[in-house]
């Protein structure tokens, strides 16, 4: 009996030091874009309540992320996410590109569409490696998916290097192996895709683009996607049809990204939305096909219009979209346990590129809906400002709806699809917020997450749980 206990024990022991010394063979990068603090406790309470839990809150390594950008105390989404994936701070707007990258014009097609310029200006910046191309080198199978559109600035900063990221025919070119401006880097291809944007991989056609959406160039990049063996896929049963032991790129929207969870799940579904997936079933499809690679796999999961809804300061969208997003990593967390119980060999890690300025408002009684008018917690009858007019516990500290005058809200308006929380400062879209962000991890070489790190860091430490 002691023998098979002392044998457990350090079989245990060397496994830890197997995992610390970097033994990860796959990795699970998820990125709620824009999804800072207050973002995850209100969609805790939208979901489970005060004392519940999202899936992430239970993975029991945690830290703070810092995430300023080369030149800028709020970053945007470019900078930030490069970071993660190259562990280099770069200026705002540029993606995966040296700190002295400047964000040069990105250029317009004949057609008046941004997008053409691929780093221009000579000597401006060097490509600096990612994450994605470490593991692709190494012999991993590599992915990224999303729910806006695929050329977006996250996704974009795991696959491409460019110095402006609206130059989104630009990066899509870098996506398809062998075309022309194609990141060699990839080697043989991202093994997954998915997102949305079908117009910067299709040409222009007077007859059947939407406006004038569309390449200039006449190249259809998802023709050239096929004939390098990848299988292409438009809707969530071609998703769901996929052969796993091929290369694939799925792009739910026709010109845009992804509807909003809760539209795509309406009755009637908004747009495209009735045949696009969730950020769920996208995941474990990747996971499918990802894990044919006996050496492992990276894979990027973003929520990415979690920050469109807080820039629109529409509350409850965001809030939708986190808990699609958390849904999506409880789906890759019971995918990956059927082969990997432990996740001995599997880290997960679910952090935020920035904040935003979403904010609680006032004293709320436990257990008011967190996207009702405030009410207090001793007496449970709404709160009123200084002029006597109720107000709701979700704020934003700036953004498109501040009225001249306050008035009373209700309910009914407050609860509504389309209601738009008040704004301190009015702004034409509300911007990003400076503050750090909450990361959570769990797995290979989740131990190493802990404290309050740098974005860059965090690249370092994938790296370190690789082994690389």
């Amino acid at each position: 009996m002691k023998r098979t206990l002392l044998a457990a024990t350090l079989a245990m022991t060397f496994a830890n030091a197997a995992n610390a010394a970097g033994e990860a063979k796959n990795i699970i990068f998820f990125l709620g874009d824009g999804m800072g603090p207050s973002t995850i406790t209100a969609s805790r309470i939208f979901k489970y309540g005060e004392d519940g839990s999202l899936n992430m809150d239970k993975l029991e390594r945690t830290a703070r992320i810092k995430t300023y950008s080369n030149d800028a105390q709020t970053t945007d989404s470019a900078p930030s996410m490069a970071a993660y994936m190259t562990g280099v701070k770069m200026n705002n707007e540029v993606i995966s590109m040296s700190a002295d990258t400047v964000a040069t014009n990105p250029g317009k097609d004949a057609n008046g569409n941004l997008g053409i310029n691929n780093c221009a200006a000579t000597g401006n910046g060097t490509s600096v490696p990612t994450i994605l191309e470490l593991a692709k080198a190494k012999g991993k199978a590599v992915g990224s998916i999303t729910t806006t559109e695929l050329t977006h600035a996250t996704p974009a900063a795991t696959y491409s290097h460019i110095c402006n990221r609206n130059a989104q025919y630009a990066i899509a070119a870098q996506a398809v192996p062998g075309g022309a401006g194609y990141n060699s880097a990839l080697l043989d291809g991202v093994d997954v895709l998915m997102g949305g944007g079908r117009n910067h991989f299709l040409p222009y056609d007077a007859n059947t683009s939407v406006g004038k959406l569309g390449r200039a160039d006449g190249r259809n990049l998802l023709n050239e996607f096929a004939a390098k063996g990848y299988t292409v896929a438009a809707t969530k049963a071609d998703m769901l049809a996929a052969p796993t032991n091929k290369k694939f790129i799925g792009l739910y929207s026709s010109k845009s990204h992804l509807e909003y969870e809760l539209d795509r799940t309406a009755t009637p579904p908004v747009g495209e939305g009735a045949n696009q997936p969730s950020l769920a079933e996208m995941t474990t499809k990747a996971m499918d096909i990802l894990s044919q690679n006996s050496n492992g796999y990276f894979l990027m999961v973003e929520g990415g219009r979690i920050d469109h809804a807080l820039h629109g300061t529409n509350a409850k969208r965001a809030l939708t979209d986190t808990i699609a997003f958390d849904d999506a990593v409880k789906a890759a967390l019971d995918k990956a346990k059927l082969t990997d119980p432990t996740l001995a060999n599997t880290l997960i890690v679910v952090t935020a590129d920035h904040d935003h300025t979403l904010a609680f408002n006032g004293y709320g009684k436990r257990g008011n809906p967190i996207l009702d008018i405030n009410r207090d917690y001793k007496t449970g009858q709404p709160t009123k400002d200084a002029d006597g007019n109720t107000y709701t516990t979700l704020v934003f500290g700036n953004g498109p709806n501040r009225p001249n005058l306050r008035t009373n809200l209700d309910s009914a308006t407050v609860l509504a699809d389309n209601y738009l929380q008040e704004t301190g400062v009015r702004l034409a879209s509300e911007t990003h917020g400076g503050g750090d962000v909450k990361l959570f991890a769990t797995g290979a070489g989740a131990k190493s997450f802990k404290g309050t790190l740098d974005n860059t860091k965090v690249f370092t430490l994938l790296k370190s749980a690789y082994g690389f």
